[in-house]
């Protein structure tokens, strides 16, 4: 029955009537005969008011900026002193020292300078990718046909620097002026350029996890396992972020690391890798495996895991077209791997 159907007809009444009844909305049924029912609505007054969540102010200028700020400014103003008494002093020993200080002190300016901006390049490169990451989740959503193709030759500018992806480029620069939807576009730059780009991040994720694996099994002290397993962490998500594009510098680095630590703590990843593991040691390999071996195996599954994390953070376009890659396909290799060398 619709809605058309539970209509009355107008009709004229007295309040005053006996006939006429007052109920709430939740108790109204079928009136009986002769009877009125009416349902008072409810007084703006009384209806619920929603509330937006309170918007946090953006922080400006705080102390804490204007603290580091200051430590940093006498930090280089002290260096500047050390190094101008340095050479007042060479040049009260010998005029020739002196100069070898100024030539020494020139050398390491323009190193510093030259440093300087290839980490800043760095860490524009790895803005631009983040960037490129939003922006291609918006067209997906939006189906932006203008913003696809922009996006598109921004990809095309980064994949230019890797000859594993010049047939990708060339079939995708023959789709730009073809009629194709936004988000279909996306999907199809995903499908070209980052087929090859994501077997070769499991593949790389894979090598970490099981040479992890087979060294924290094998090595007779814990602290030598913490390095090496920081490492080589460090290592694989450094070669993700060359694969994809990025080529950090030390300061990208550590904007990467932090990235994909809060990755996974937003995601659970940590978790999620622990429950895996004991679901996998709980089906009978345990008793196969002695404790060391199975240390070994968990290492290699929470490196696998920060790999898949450095994935989603050094990825320029989202998981739409492509399957997302999964930390249980990573254990089967990191297993068949292990049954391999058992064999042996």
């Amino acid at each position: 029955m619709n809605d058309r159907s539970k209509q009355r007809r107008p009709a004229t009444f007295r309040l005053d009537d006996p006939s006429v009844v007052v109920i709430d909305a939740e108790e109204a049924g079928r009136p009986s005969r002769g009877t009125v029912q009416i349902t008072p609505e409810p007084e703006p007054s009384q209806l619920p008011v929603p509330i937006e969540a309170p918007s946090i102010p953006r922080r400006g200028f705080g102390w804490g900026t204007m603290f580091w700020t200051g430590v940093a400014g006498l930090v280089l103003l002290g260096l500047g002193l050390g190094v101008t008494h340095l050479i007042e002093d060479l040049f009260a020993r010998s005029e020739s020292l002196g100069a070898l200080g100024i030539a020494f002190t020139a050398a390491a300016g323009l190193a510093l300078g030259v440093v300087t901006m290839r980490e800043l390049a760095a860490l524009a490169r790895l803005a631009t990718i983040e960037r490129l990451h939003a922006r291609a989740a918006s067209v997906l959503l939006s189906d932006d046909r203008d913003e696809s193709r922009a996006i598109l030759k921004e990809l095309l500018k980064i994949a230019h620097r890797n000859p594993q992806l010049a047939r990708a480029r060339s079939a995708l620069a023959s789709h730009t002026d073809d009629i194709i939807d936004g988000a279909d576009m996306i999907k199809l730059a995903e499908r070209e350029l980052m087929t090859p780009l994501d077997a070769e991040a499991r593949r790389l994720i894979s090598s970490a996890a099981q040479r992890v694996s087979i060294v924290t099994a094998i090595s007779p002290r814990a602290a030598i396992d913490m390095v090496f397993v920081f490492v080589a962490a460090l290592r694989l998500i450094r070669q993700l972020a060359y694969l994809y594009g990025g080529r950090p510098g030390a300061l990208g680095m550590i904007r990467l690391l932090r990235h994909v630590i809060a990755h996974l703590a937003i995601t659970g990843g940590m978790a999620a890798s622990d429950s895996l593991v004991q679901q996998m040691l709980g089906h009978g390999i345990a008793a196969k495996l002695s404790q060391r071996l199975g240390e070994g195996m968990l290492n290699g599954l929470l490196t696998a895991r920060l790999g898949l994390a450095a994935v989603d953070v050094t990825r320029p376009l989202p998981f739409t077209a492509l399957p997302k890659p999964a930390l249980t396909d990573l254990a089967r290799d990191l297993l068949t791997k292990r049954e391999e060398d058992e064999a042996r």
